[in-house]
């Protein structure tokens, strides 16, 4: 299989493509702005999985005006996709009342935006049956428990999993299946750096198996629904 993960440098992206990389029938393609980080994802992975296929692409999401070249640069990679995750995530934790524009911007454009537009970009190779996996969190489901200080990542997180919804819908007739996982509190260095001195009680290694597997058998049974994957929140 051809799978795409955004966000891989670090976290949950890293241990994602790690667990995918096992598998020496899938060519995973590792999307991220820190090659050094991308570099060393590969030589993990073959250090693992010698058979292991990982080609690191260094590309910043937020560049939206290359969105229309990705699918040629790509097509170096891979002719197809049979698997996107959109993984890559913007945690900034402060008070409402102090939020600047430019952070609201940069949230929703990693969250949001990005999603949005790279699957856009990424239709001409997506094939028939493919599975578009979006990573939310479980502060953007209604009804959850919220924060002080995650305004801005938590409405992003909800937008992304209506845009999950809606583009099941809008895909439904090319045969690609878009479901979302509400991930609760994962111990990323992310997590760590917005809520400091707190402890989830999941890591990294944990929820990329889960991940992976849904990303590889969730559309099987799943269509436009935004699962829960959560022992706590936040």
């Amino acid at each position: 299989m051809n799978i795409i993960v955004t966000g891989a440098a670090r976290g949950i992206g890293f241990e994602v493509v790690k667990v995918l990389a096992k598998h020496k029938q899938n060519h995973i393609v590792a999307i991220s702005r820190n090659g050094k980080a991308l570099r060393e994802l590969v030589a993990e992975c073959l250090r693992l999985y010698p058979d292991s296929k990982v080609t690191p692409y260094e590309f910043d999401l937020a560049q939206f005006e290359f969105y229309p070249f990705i699918v040629q640069r790509l097509e170096t990679f891979i002719h197809t996709c049979d698997i996107l995750i959109n993984n890559a995530g913007k945690l900034v934790n402060k008070p409402f009342a102090k939020f600047g524009l430019e952070e609201f911007d940069d949230t929703f454009n990693v969250n949001v935006k990005s999603p949005f537009f790279l699957t856009q970009a990424l239709l001409p190779i997506l094939n028939k049956g493919a599975h578009v996996v979006n990573i939310s969190s479980i502060g953007g489901v209604q009804g959850s428990k919220k924060f002080p200080g995650l305004a801005a990542y938590s409405a992003s997180k909800g937008a992304l999993a209506i845009l999950t919804e809606v583009l099941a819908e809008e895909l439904a007739e090319a045969e690609i299946r878009v479901n979302c996982l509400a991930i609760g509190a994962v111990q990323t260095e992310m997590f760590q750096k917005a809520f400091p001195g707190l402890k989830a009680l999941q890591n990294p290694a944990q929820i990329a198996h889960f991940i992976a597997d849904f990303a590889v058998n969730g559309a099987k049974y799943f269509n436009g629904k935004v699962v829960p994957v959560s022992l706590s929140v936040p």
